[in-house]
């Protein structure tokens, strides 16, 4: 594996990451006004308290590492999606600050508008991911200078949207799965009955952009079709979707929401397996896509991204783990919470 290689497999491990840990966080939002009362919501929003600001290093990491190790692929991609990114934002600022302020009065109106504000930004960024991960899948227009050609209404078509509903059903089932497992009594049973809408919404969109992924884009299987052992993990990840309904039948909401998890590290694998060797794929012409050559730094660069990598990346697993365990068990509103 040379160094183009690993980062490429690098940057599917920080976005894998992100999809895990901040996927129940916006799962959690987009569920939020199932709360029927303050005390409910606020339990929500205190189940990802200590740990939203920390998964969103991740994106954070994976759009420097993706800066310095593919500048082209960031500039083509960054300046193509440039609006839809600035909706991005809003919503991501939008959302950290629904949850800070939502507590700063106790008036039942003001918090009513963070809450909408909350949902609303959360749905929207998981929407925006989903249309983002579709676009790439599909192809943009990218001419021979890597520069996007189309307008935003482009990125707007059927086969992106549908993966960006995938998206929104899926992290609604995974919020679901992680406040099932960290809360109790009538809110528990609730996430429960949003765990199977959220599966048979997503199970059914990712049915439907299966089908239209190979029906309107054959060449999405080409190394599907080059690399037999791939689909072993095709074959995993529908196992480990079809688990989460036996846990959740079983009361053990622990490993539906590792099925969960492993569900989205495959769908990662599967994304990014399917891209490669591609970052931009050009719907104008093959030979106009950016590659993992083509689009990258110097060797000399990556190499030294590679020694950084290797040193900080145990810091952060590290410091993940600690935060996670030190919040383990069931939430609780005490006189610091949200």
């Amino acid at each position: 594996m040379d160094l183009n290689h690993l980062w490429f497999v690098l940057l599917g491990v920080l976005l894998a990451g992100y999809a895990i840990l901040d996927g129940f966080d916006l799962g959690v939002g987009i569920l939020h006004l199932a709360g029927r009362n303050d005390k409910e919501r606020r339990l929500m929003i205190n189940a990802i308290g200590p740990h939203w600001d920390g998964n969103e290093v991740w994106l954070v990491t994976f759009g420097g590492a993706m800066f310095a190790a593919f500048p082209n692929a960031y500039a083509t991609v960054f300046s193509g999606f440039y609006t839809a990114f600035m909706l991005l934002l809003f919503a991501l600022i939008l959302r950290a600050v629904s949850i800070e302020f939502r507590g700063k009065r106790e008036a039942a109106a003001w918090r009513r508008f963070w809450d909408a504000c909350f949902f609303g930004s959360s749905a929207l960024a998981t929407f925006l991911f989903g249309v983002a991960a579709g676009n790439a899948l599909a192809g943009i227009p990218v001419d021979a200078r890597g520069v996007y050609t189309g307008g935003f209404f482009d990125l707007v078509r059927p086969y992106p949207v549908l993966v960006g509903l995938l998206t929104v059903s899926f992290a609604a089932m995974h919020g679901a799965l992680y406040l099932y497992l960290k809360t109790e009594s009538e809110l528990q049973q609730r996430m429960r009955r949003w765990i199977w809408r959220g599966y048979g919404a997503a199970l059914t969109c990712y049915a439907l952009a299966t089908i239209f992924a190979h029906a309107a884009q054959p060449d999405a299987a080409r190394n599907f079709r080059e690399h037999p052992w791939s689909w072993g993990v095709f074959i995993l990840t529908i196992l480990a979707f079809a688990i989460i309904p036996r846990a959740i039948a079983r009361e053990r909401p622990f490993l539906g929401f590792l099925s969960s998890s492993f569900v989205i590290l495959g769908l990662v694998f599967l994304f990014s397996f399917s891209l490669y060797p591609n970052l931009v794929v050009s719907s104008l012409s093959p030979a106009n896509s950016l590659t993992i050559y083509n689009a990258a730094s110097s060797g000399k660069t990556l190499g030294i991204m590679a020694i950084i990598a290797l040193i900080g990346m145990p810091f952060v697993l590290a410091y993940t783990a600690a935060i996670y365990w030190s919040f383990r068990g069931k939430v609780k509103i005490t006189e610091h919470s949200y």
